[in-house]
């Protein structure tokens, strides 16, 4: 991969306004979520997603969650149900990823060839801004090497993919370090795929009674 100059900018108007155009125009953008930093790409346009696997060195069968600033977003790209309306109801805006059976805008590349899609709604006002400004659902890893720890700031992603992107949006420390809890909702079963902040407990107490 060629190397490129890669600038750490403040989240004002203008810089978030680049980081937009840069995801309409296919590029990569990394951002701060309330959990890590995000890679992020536009989420339909899968050219712009194997960017992501390339700076990442990561397995391309490997599955992206998309990030949205909306709920009208969430009904464009998966089918949602009473108990998914249920988690968004409680936890979204939050560091919860939910996985939903997807629709056919969502390119077979982004989900790994899954016929699901994780959705993730980040309660992070930085991250909020880039994703409405992109005007995209936005297709996210963490912003670090396969392998690697999560980066908790911008240093740190200039440290594992600085040369590689553009720009790394300085949204300073996330709040949690540590990467969202994922639910699986795309069949009939409920499953926890990967523990983080909100709690196994919190989200069957949120959908009990369905």
């Amino acid at each position: 991969m060629k190397l490129i100059e890669t600038k750490i900018l403040k989240p004002s108007p203008e810089n978030i306004g680049l980081a937009g155009k840069i995801i309409r125009e296919g590029g990569l953008v990394a951002f701060p979520t309330e959990t890590v930093y995000g890679l992020g790409a536009d989420g339909l346009d899968e050219i712009a997603c194997r960017k992501i696997f390339e700076v990442k060195e990561r397995p391309a069968e490997k599955a992206l969650s998309l990030h949205v600033a909306d709920f009208e977003t969430i009904e464009k790209i998966a089918e949602v149900d009473r108990r998914a309306e249920k988690l968004f109801k409680k936890f979204f805006p939050g560091a919860l990823t939910v996985i939903l059976p997807k629709k056919n805008i969502v390119p077979d590349f982004v989900t790994g060839g899954l016929k699901s899609v994780g959705i993730r709604f980040p309660d992070n006002e930085t991250a909020l801004a880039v994703i409405k400004s992109a005007g995209k659902p936005v297709a996210a890893s963490s912003a670090n090497i396969s392998g690697k720890m999560p980066p908790k700031n911008a240093e740190e992603v200039f440290r594992n993919i600085g040369g590689k992107i553009p720009i790394i949006i300085d949204g300073g420390e996330c709040k949690f370090g540590e990467s969202s809890t994922v639910v699986d909702m795309s069949g009939g079963e409920i499953k926890i795929l990967r523990r983080g902040t909100i709690t196994e407990e919190e989200i069957f107490s949120a959908l009990k009674n369905i």
